[in-house]
């Protein structure tokens, strides 16, 4: 949580931490800023202060909605700075950052420097203000971060957030049951009032309107059938028609338009009927699911316990994992799940090969087994997004209904 950042930069020795980039979206600017994004925005906090959000002037009243104090660059003369330089930016972006060392008067030693932006500007911007502030080194981290480990844990209005873009996912899951299922089937085919296929585009469409109308986004959805279901990142063939008896893996990780917090949920459909060894395969998926959610036991315990209750399962049946066969690419091919905030992808990992990570009270996690068999035209995969409660229980945020058979009623 936000609250931990101080800790966490003693942890490193840092005297400030500065989060910055491009005008890009910046996942940790955004979060340290309460979930509002200015781009090109600059963050500095220096330790044992608060941190201030510094803007151009143009953005200066959406920055005020942060709830951070809030600076414009005419606070710090950037524009004299540019003119004293002819214009030259990189030069007068070197002089922004002395008078903001100045202005906060920011005691010598390491500054860590995180967000979003052109790698290439940062090695020469690097090397710039090693050269002019030789006292205040820039830092950077590899492996499990500050930020990491501080947005792992939610606090009440993130998590009220996330229940929120829950509540619509789940919504959108049955406006697209109900879509596809008031279709009717010939031959194989499900079909268009006018007889034409209806198509994975023409169902993926429908699902980008539903989402827009509750300003919600998911640009690169999961809505594969068939052998696209068996590659677990497959988005699906858009002109692929919907056909009975095909398993459909409906992977949907929305968040707020521009960029905001996310709810992931996963479904596998059968259109009309289940082939025996898809409903088989299902109910293997769905045991393994069960079995690892009813691993967890109480906070503070390894986050990979559930995952390892998993493979056990799934390698019971007898599919292949990753544990069981490295580099497998049948069978359980992934880990259990992942915590997810403004990133769809953030710790606590639930991962076997991942030790270090424990399950605490406010992380927002996911639990989704699956299994992949290209070559067999079959994919499955359950998943529900988890909330780790203030009582240390593992409550789901995901309730709709988990049938295998969508049944046409057109």
């Amino acid at each position: 949580m936000r609250a931990d950042l101080d800790r966490l930069m003693a942890e490193r020795d840092l005297q400030a931490l500065i989060v910055t980039g491009g005008e890009q979206p910046n996942t940790l600017r955004a979060w340290i800023c309460n979930g509002i994004d200015i781009h090109g925005g600059m963050v500095v906090k220096p330790k044992g202060q608060p941190a201030t959000l510094i803007v151009t002037s143009m953005e200066i009243e959406e920055a005020k909605k942060s709830g951070l104090a809030v600076l414009t660059l005419d606070d710090f003369n950037f524009s004299e700075a540019l003119k004293q330089v002819e214009g030259d930016r990189a030069r007068a972006q070197t002089i922004l950052w002395g008078r903001i060392i100045e202005r906060f008067a920011i005691a010598p030693g390491k500054i860590g420097v995180y967000g979003t932006g052109d790698i290439h500007v940062w090695i020469e911007r690097s090397r710039l203000l090693a050269e002019h502030y030789p006292q205040h080194p820039v830092v950077g981290e590899n492996g499990l971060t500050l930020f990491d480990i501080a947005m792992r844990t939610k606090d009440a209005d993130e998590i009220a957030i996330i229940q929120q873009i829950a509540q619509q996912t789940n919504e959108v899951l049955q406006a697209t049951w109900d879509f596809i299922a008031g279709h009717r089937a010939e031959g194989e085919s499900v079909v268009k009032a006018d007889g034409s296929p209806l198509t994975v585009g023409d169902v993926k469409r429908f699902i980008r309107r539903e989402l827009l109308d509750r300003e919600l986004e998911c640009p690169s959805m999961i809505f594969a059938q068939g052998r696209d279901a068996g590659f677990p990142h497959s988005r699906g063939t858009e002109s692929d028609p919907l056909q009975l008896g095909q398993p459909i893996v409906f992977d949907l990780f929305p968040q707020t338009m521009g960029g905001g917090y996310c709810h992931d949920v996963t479904r596998t459909w059968s259109i009309g009927y289940a082939r025996p060894q898809v409903q088989q395969m299902y109910d293997q998926v769905m045991t393994a699911f069960q079995r690892a959610v009813d691993a967890f036991e109480e906070a503070g315990q390894p986050a990979h316990t559930l995952q390892d209750a998993a493979l056990d399962c799934l390698e019971g049946y007898g599919h292949p994992t990753q544990r069981s066969h490295p580099g497998t690419q049948v069978g359980y091919v992934h880990s259990l799940g992942h915590g997810i905030g403004l990133n769809i992808h953030e710790r606590p990992s639930l991962h076997h090969l991942v030790k270090e990570d424990v399950l605490e009270q406010g992380n927002v996690i996911t639990i989704e087994p699956g299994v992949y068999y290209p070559e067999q035209g079959i994919g499955v995969r359950v998943e529900d997004s988890f909330i780790v409660d203030a009582g240390g229980a593992l409550v789901s945020i995901t309730p709709f209904r988990k049938d295998l058979v969508l049944p046409l009623r057109g």
